[in-house]
């Protein structure tokens, strides 16, 4: 069955000349659906609130038992039966590469983001040898069909247009999006490859650990701000971003400006006293060159903000921080809260 599904994509790719094509979303972590969002201040989130995407990826998965197969995933784009437990998984997204490796197995295809198109380095021990199918934003097809996958992950937001394209490869599941429904996809994604049991212990040690976290921050807890430089605009992020639910489960209080229900909010440099705080992690999406980062840390009003007078504005790493939208990421985000915010 597969191995005609994959005759009929090569046929179809062929008659197409498409070696490379766009899927929708932007680049670098959370995604807001128009895009880079450029020209409004608060970044949403494709129309749907956070517990409505939360409620309907946790309804997708299957009721197939632990090691029975044929099985069917109920997904965002509908449903797709599987014959048997995948081995040649191809992700598409950095989120669904950390899923797929922290259950243990090695993904045969990775499309990157396009500021760097790298396996990120807090997975590369992991990860095995990946070939490029492009990025998250210029998929590769043809690629794709020729790693001869048997399982294709992703979300809709990023490859809703390619998904009938992917289907003819090989069996595709698809999130409704990426960010901060992280613990719902990763489910999502267990449930395709029969390591649910796994996935489901990974998250509550993760949870349990961030609760201790919280504890052992104290009672008093500081606000914390999470700026983000990128080329295009410097964000606030908010609620309905994936960092933003890990401060929520630790229960770190936000500043007012960034505890709406949306993925951020954009700063001008000019502006850039809105990021004021206990504390403000920065993180640089690309050649901090290619950003307003110093423009923005030049004005005078950054110099009298409360963090960057007390010595708690730090850089932290884009790469778990803000791109890595999965657990292995949001487990070391606590790891480096800890070290900053637990008093020894």
């Amino acid at each position: 069955m597969f191995l005609r599904r994959r005759g009929a994509a090569a046929t179809a790719l062929a008659a197409a000349g498409a070696l490379a094509l766009t899927a929708c979303g932007s680049s670098g972590g959370d995604a807001d659906k128009s895009g880079n969002g450029a020209g409004s201040k608060s970044v949403a989130q494709g129309g749907k609130d956070f517990g409505k995407a939360a409620e309907e990826t946790a309804k997708m998965g299957t009721d197939a038992k632990p090691g029975e197969f044929p099985r069917t995933i109920k997904h965002a784009m509908g449903s797709t039966p599987l014959k048997s437990a995948p081995k040649r998984v191809v992700v598409l997204d950095v989120g669904e590469l950390d899923n797929v490796v922290s259950l243990g197995l090695k993904p045969v295809g990775y499309a990157p983001t396009e500021g760097d198109e790298a396996i990120p380095d807090y997975l590369k021990k992991d990860a095995g040898h990946p070939k490029s199918v492009g990025t998250i934003n210029g998929l590769n097809l043809e690629a794709i069909n020729k790693l001869k996958p048997d399982l294709i992950l992703g979300s809709k937001l990023r490859a809703e247009k390619q998904y009938q394209q992917l289907a003819k490869i090989a069996p595709t599941v698809f999130s409704i999006r990426p960010g901060f429904t992280w613990k719902e996809n990763y489910l999502l994604n267990a449930a395709a490859l029969d390591r649910t049991a796994e996935a489901k212990s990974k998250l509550a040690a993760y949870e349990a650990k961030a609760k201790k976290l919280g504890e052992d921050i104290g009672p008093k807890k500081p606000t914390v701000t999470m700026l983000r430089y990128m080329p295009q605009f410097t964000r606030l992020y908010a609620q309905q971003s994936f960092i933003g639910t890990v401060l929520k489960d630790v229960g770190l209080p936000r500043p007012k400006n960034q505890q709406v229900q949306d993925l951020a909010t954009e700063v001008s440099p000019e502006n850039i006293n809105q990021a004021d705080a206990d504390w403000i992690f920065t993180g640089v999406y690309g050649d901090p060159k290619s950003t307003k980062r110093a423009t923005a840390e030049n004005n005078p009003l950054w110099k009298k903000l409360k963090a960057v007078k007390d010595g708690h504005a730090k850089n932290v790493k884009d790469e778990t921080w803000y791109l890595g939208l999965g657990v292995t990421a949001a487990d070391s985000v606590l790891d480096d809260l800890r070290g900053f915010l637990v008093t020894k």
